[in-house]
């Protein structure tokens, strides 16, 4: 067995990835078992650089905040604002301070000194403005819509004006509420002016919608893109503000599904304009139904890569990452008996494993997924090889540095 376990393993490079693949797809998603650690982030980056210069990908993306990333595209494209500000400001989740982001950015922006806007590398974020302590005000991504249009349509078409926007918006606190994570009742997600917004932003996006040969052709279709991106985070906003106010026990299952659905929604806008990586969670980047324990209870929502996976089919591919090793978190060497333990005990330290051929080798003998010492670390689940392209596999994740590939 241990034989046929060694030939589906591979150097982590462009050409084994595709050579994977039928064919090259649409999104090519990347997932990762923790956040956090640059060395994951450090074969990102590698096999990035890669996929542009051998397989004509043009698109990165990654799980932080999209209207935040618009700057970081802006500063990669145009060279509009600095390095140091973009860090700062255009990343959610505390990206901005891994300086593994850092030379991505810096990277992608020196790729495109010189080169046409056609050819050009472009940075997005695929989550919302989200956090685990709560959700942003749709502000920005409402009156950004309402801007757009404005500017370019009779005041006639729009339901409302700014002013109204402004009034039902009220101050952003009441939004951002901390207490509203764990406390239903402090949520502003049902009030009476949260309902009409909803409605409004619905028919803000739908006009833009039906007004779309005309604004393309009166801005751009990079503008009008833009345009549709607040749209779809408005109204997402809006949904998961609802349901931070709703009591029920469903409650964090639908917020978790919510959140995955603007992700998907980001996805498969970036794939109608080209190949695209994208680096999430594996939790948000598989096809199987994602779960996890939350408060004593197990939470289950479809992800957003089985929702791209759904709507893309072939087009869609996902290799997943697991690791052996994270001693700093107390994640020591994996059991005997684990798909971890099976591929620790192999040379490599980092490389990809055929998943579908490595699922036939093991012909189901493994019989448990591993068990994690550290909460912020997700095992691979033995049972997802069949349903994942392939399988990263880190050996050690050194504290504070690169893994090499």
């Amino acid at each position: 067995m241990a034989t046929d376990i060694q030939d589906t393993v591979h150097a982590v490079d462009a050409a084994a990835v595709m050579g994977l693949l039928a064919a090259r797809p649409r999104v090519l998603a990347l997932g990762e078992p923790t956040h956090g650690e640059d060395a994951l982030l450090d074969v990102r980056n590698e096999l990035f650089r890669q996929l542009v210069e051998e397989e004509g990908y043009r698109t990165i993306a990654i799980e932080s905040d999209c209207l935040a990333a618009l700057r970081v595209d802006a500063y990669v494209t145009s060279g509009a604002g600095s390095l140091d500000e973009v860090m700062a400001r255009g990343f959610s989740h505390d990206l901005g301070d891994s300086a593994s982001n850092r030379e991505l950015v810096r990277w992608v922006r020196a790729f495109n000194e010189g080169r046409s806007a056609s050819d050009r590398l472009r940075f997005a974020g695929i989550d919302g403005p989200l956090e685990w302590t709560g959700a942003a005000s749709p502000r920005e991504a409402l009156t950004s819509l309402h801007g757009y249009l404005a500017r370019h349509l009779d005041a006639g078409l729009l339901p409302c004006t700014v002013r109204t926007l402004d009034r039902l918006l009220g101050a952003d606190e009441r939004w951002t509420e901390p207490a509203a994570m764990t406390d239903p009742a402090r949520s502003a997600g049902r009030s009476a002016e949260a309902a009409e917004l909803r409605l409004l932003a619905d028919e803000l996006a739908a006009l833009l919608d039906a007004q779309t040969p005309h604004l393309i052709t009166a801005t751009s279709r990079e503008e009008w893109e833009r345009a549709r991106l607040y749209g779809r985070t408005a109204t997402g906003l809006l949904r998961y503000h609802h349901g931070m106010a709703d009591p029920s026990p469903g409650r964090m299952a639908r917020l978790t599904g919510v959140r995955d659905l603007m992700m998907a929604d980001n996805l498969l806008a970036l794939a109608e304009r080209g190949p695209t990586l994208v680096h999430a969670h594996n939790s948000h980047l598989q096809r199987d139904v994602s779960s996890m324990q939350m408060g004593g209870r197990r939470v289950e929502w479809w992800g957003a890569g089985s929702i791209v996976s759904a709507r893309l089919g072939g087009s869609y591919a996902f290799f997943a990452t697991a690791l052996g090793t994270i001693r700093h978190r107390g994640v020591e060497s994996p059991q005997p008996g684990t798909l971890e333990g099976l591929l620790y005990a192999l040379p490599d330290d980092v490389c990809v494993v055929d998943s579908p051929a490595l699922g036939a080798a093991l012909a189901g003998a493994l019989a448990s997924p591993r068990a994690s010492a550290w909460f912020g670390y997700f095992p691979f689940e033995p049972a997802h090889l069949t349903a994942t392209d392939g399988l990263v596999f880190i050996k050690d994740i050194p504290q504070g540095r690169a893994a090499s590939i």
